[in-house]
């Protein structure tokens, strides 16, 4: 069974998770801070984290950092906070999705799925060199890119942003990241970089660029890669 930690101090919301979660066969431990998140995780190992970032004794992007000292567990952010910094921020201290409330419970529930499926995946090992989806072909060894059988000649600079973004299927990875390491720290605040190499992958990649399938914008926030 799916172990889910759920750290909110909004009694209500905590109700209506337990109830939903619980419906469907999840194990669900509720925290109402950090402290108590921190603790619970330490006992329980969870599976996934359901992860409130206006907590009573600290901030949710603590609990984040403290989380990721010692584990890799799926992390979403439930927040109300819609500023694009304040989600980067989160991102950067390491969760992997965030979610803005008022949210719809089928809409959490799908990546909740999609979290836990991640984390069921066998990660790319060192001699696994293939990434392969319905559309396209990345070689990671011989760093070669193939579409309908063709090779796809791709710059060093889209080589480097793909290949983050496959060797992290489904994670949001934050324009920050991408920028830093692929143009450098000082350069972690030209966007327009991203959108325009990104706008060049989905021509070489996707079968429609103007409705990518596989990579994706978070608008405000990074991009991720859906296979």
């Amino acid at each position: 069974m799916t172990r889910v930690l759920v750290v909110e101090d909004d009694p209500q919301l905590v109700r209506a998770l337990v109830i939903n979660l619980q419906a469907r066969r999840y194990a669900v431990d509720p925290a109402p801070d950090g402290t108590t998140a921190l603790r619970i995780a330490a006992a329980r190992q969870p599976d996934v984290v359901l992860l409130d970032l206006g907590l009573p004794d600290m901030d949710g992007t603590d609990v984040i950092r403290a989380l990721r000292g010692w584990t890799r567990v799926p992390i979403l952010v439930l927040s109300a906070r819609r500023a694009s910094d304040e989600k980067v921020a989160a991102l950067d201290a390491g969760a992997d999705d965030y979610i803005t409330k008022p949210f719809s419970m089928d809409e959490l529930l799908a990546r909740l799925r999609a979290a836990v499926r991640r984390t069921d995946d066998v990660p790319l090992a060192p001699e696994t060199t293939l990434v392969m989806t319905d559309g396209f072909t990345i070689d990671l060894l011989a760093k070669k890119a193939t579409r309908a059988g063709h090779d796809v000649r791709l710059t060093p600079t889209e080589w480097h942003l793909l290949e983050i973004l496959v060797t992290n299927p489904g994670r949001l990875i934050t324009q920050k990241h991408l920028l830093a390491e692929v143009w450098g720290v000082s350069q972690s605040n030209k966007t327009n970089y991203l959108r325009v190499y990104m706008a060049q992958l989905r021509r070489k990649l996707e079968a429609d660029p103007a409705h990518p399938r596989y990579l994706i914008t978070e608008p405000g926030m990074g991009y991720r890669f859906e296979n």
